[in-house]
């Protein structure tokens, strides 16, 4: 199974709200790109489901965990210019599953936010890929956002206690998939390759023992050229849908 082809992009976007897993992985995967919609005025908003307490070496104390890498994601979303961080509380890393609380969760985030776009984790596995786009707290993410996208947020009569805090129905117009099979969708992201290795760098309990720039430009070099774009070109890739 794969997605459908993507769908041209939405050129009057307001704001934009990333729904990953964990710390860390917008970054991986999407940090040069969200630093694009930030210099094009988007307003770029995020929300993770877990801070990530699975992750970290052996040296760092179990219960730092989730503190350090909450604070790294934060130092992260500033070094591509985002201000609104915020993190789901009772979901911890490596349980996550599409579950009616996850799905009613997110929808309250996109009923607040009201974001024209939302971008997320695949919830379709790279089976070339497993490491990574594969691990299942991604796809559960991935699919309990594109519930939360349709129907949940735009149906009044779903999560009918999100009324009684205010949150109206919401249509989310286009969603961006990262990670997922066959991305087809690149964005050319040259100009911002700076500012996503300092994203990454960020995430020092995870990234301090890479080469940084030389992982980011290899990725961002191998996604230009699938892409067909000049050499020398850097880029980043997804499947773009709209929702309706």
């Amino acid at each position: 199974m794969s997605f459908p082809a993507s769908a041209p992009v939405l050129a009057d976007v307001v704001r934009a709200l990333a729904v990953f897993a964990h710390p860390d992985d917008v970054d991986f995967g999407c940090a040069a790109t969200i630093a694009t919609w930030v210099d094009e005025g988007v307003d770029v908003s995020y929300l993770l489901v877990t801070r990530g307490d699975s992750g970290g070496s052996d040296d760092i104390p179990r219960a730092e965990v989730g503190r350090l890498r909450e604070e790294e994601q934060r130092a992260a979303a500033a070094a591509v210019g985002v201000r609104q961080v915020e993190f789901l509380d009772g979901y911890l890393d490596g349980t996550l599953a599409p579950t009616l609380d996850l799905r009613r969760d997110i929808t309250a985030a996109i009923r607040r936010f009201r974001p024209d776009r939302v971008l997320t984790n695949s919830p379709l596995r790279r089976w070339e890929q497993l490491v990574g786009p594969g691990h299942p707290d991604h796809l559960a993410v991935g699919e309990a956002t594109t519930c939360a996208v349709y129907p949940d947020a735009r149906n009044r009569f779903a999560h009918q206690e999100l009324l009684a805090e205010g949150l109206e129905p919401w249509v989310v117009r286009e969603i961006w998939y990262a990670g997922g099979p066959a991305p087809d969708h690149a964005v050319d992201v040259t100009d911002r390759y700076a500012r996503k290795v300092a994203a990454m760098a960020a995430h020092r309990s995870q990234t301090g023992r890479m080469d940084v720039a030389t992982w980011v430009r290899d990725q961002l070099t191998a996604a230009a050229d699938e892409a067909g774009l000049p050499a020398g070109r850097l880029a980043e890739s997804f499947t773009v849908l709209r929702t309706g």
